[in-house]
């Protein structure tokens, strides 16, 4: 039996709601583990305080630089002792899941048990980076937890200035929308930079993070410093069956106003079948005896919504692959960035492609490596010397793809065009 819980008025507050509440389960943890009673004790000093008393330090394993995120408490008495001695340590485990987020239920169980013997029992899957969060440990208690989670066939992820954990959706395993093989992707870069995750050797965090397909289940181009996001470059494919059948239950209006209405690009047209162009890059679907759709490829931006209205009826192509983009992050020095588009195509079906994707990431954590100020990431590094510098630096092409705000000047110097174009030219044919 654990020792006497501490008042908690303001978190037994946080239980009234009309939702499940992350107090209700560390209370249950606390009744057995005085740990957690002085954890309550210092979360509600944090609370009434309004005020954060966990400060970092040095906790690590074996043969590792990174990994474990140290905290230790600076509640203390006038005696500098800690007024919630159990709980005055508080370190976290960063270990990689695996790619897709596949695990068994077996695996997940032992991994409750080893964190019920050494940790708080808090789990969190996942944070940000795609780790799994072990909450809570003593310093003593950190290299037994991961050598048992090692001995699992479980790895310690990124912490601290170095190459992330990463993470990738469910995709080719389950999901129809998919455009490459993310998990194949995912293994297959993270294999290639685990030095770079283990030992943080970087300016700041560096992140992968692989999407199968636009609709970015993995909020790569918001958070990924580089995302590998599945997409197709032939023309949307059509089922006429599903089609009706989709039409016989949803109706003009829903057509019109959740399919038609909502293109951002005005690429689909409601038509009268009689009136349907044929063209190379038109697809065309009838949706009744009398209607159809005409889609404009050259106008889509697979942008994804009509695909996920109207599954199987519409489709992606089947010429596959992947965007890349290079520089998303939450605010930091500068505000939020969003990826820009450094390789506008990238297909992803043999070896030869997949290693040219590890090769691209390569050069970009190289040049990041060399060029960053510390604590800068890859986006504001190429927003302070240029996406024109950052392109050479790595050896990339400028496409006009790469555009992330449209000129509103609509007069263009020309003069010199001809020897800038001598000079594209002459790298070309070297």
């Amino acid at each position: 039996m654990a020792k006497q819980m501490h008042p908690t008025p303001m978190l037994d507050e946080l239980e009234t709601g009309p939702w499940p509440s992350f107090v209700t389960g560390l209370k249950r943890l606390a009744q057995d583990k005085d740990y957690v009673v002085d954890l309550l004790g210092t979360l509600e000093t944090s609370y009434r305080t309004k005020k954060g008393y966990w400060k970092g330090g040095t906790v690590g394993v074996f043969g590792y630089g990174g990994g474990v995120i140290p905290r230790f408490t600076e509640l203390k008495d006038e005696n500098e002792k800690p007024v919630y001695p159990d709980a005055a340590e508080l370190h976290t485990l960063r270990v990689q899941p695996p790619p897709g987020m596949h695990y068994t239920s077996d695996v997940l169980r032992k991994m409750c048990d080893i964190w019920e013997r050494h940790g708080t029992g808090l789990i969190a899957f996942h944070g940000q980076s795609g780790d799994i969060m072990f909450q809570g440990a003593k310093t003593d208690k950190v290299q037994d937890a991961f050598d048992e989670l090692n001995e699992l066939g479980f790895d310690l992820g990124g912490a601290g200035p170095a190459v992330r954990t990463s993470m990738s959706c469910v995709g080719a395993a389950r999901c129809e929308q998919s455009c490459y093989d993310e998990a194949r992707a995912h293994r297959q870069v993270i294999n290639t930079f685990t030095d770079d995750i283990h030992r943080p050797a970087l300016p700041y965090k560096f992140k992968f993070k692989f999407s199968g397909c636009p609709n970015d289940c993995m909020n790569s181009i918001q958070r990924a410093d580089m995302a590998v996001i599945g997409t197709w470059r032939d023309n949307m494919r059509s089922d006429e069956t599903l089609a009706r059948k989709w039409f016989d239950k949803h109706g003009m209006n829903e057509l019109v106003n959740d399919v038609v209405t909502r293109c951002p690009t005005k690429a689909i047209m409601l038509k009268e079948v009689k009136d349907l162009k044929a063209g190379p890059r038109i697809t065309s679907v009838q949706v009744s005896d009398t209607h159809a759709l005409e889609i404009d490829n050259g106008d889509c931006v697979r942008c994804m919504h009509c695909i996920n209205v109207m599954t199987g009826a519409l489709s992606h192509g089947t010429d596959t692959g992947a965007t890349v983009l290079v520089g998303g992050k939450r605010t930091l020095k500068i505000g939020d960035l969003m990826g820009t588009v450094v390789i506008p195509f990238l297909p992803l079906k043999t070896d030869a492609d997949y290693e040219a994707l590890v090769d691209l990431g390569q050069r970009v954590i190289d040049f990041f490596a060399e060029n960053a100020l510390e604590h800068e990431r890859t986006g504001e590094m190429i927003e302070r010397i240029g996406l024109v510098n950052f392109l050479e630096g790595v050896g990339i092409e400028i496409d006009p793809h790469m555009v992330s705000t449209p000129r509103t000047n609509p007069y263009v110097r020309m003069d010199g065009w001809d020897d800038e174009v001598a000079k594209i030219n002459a790298r070309k044919a070297a």
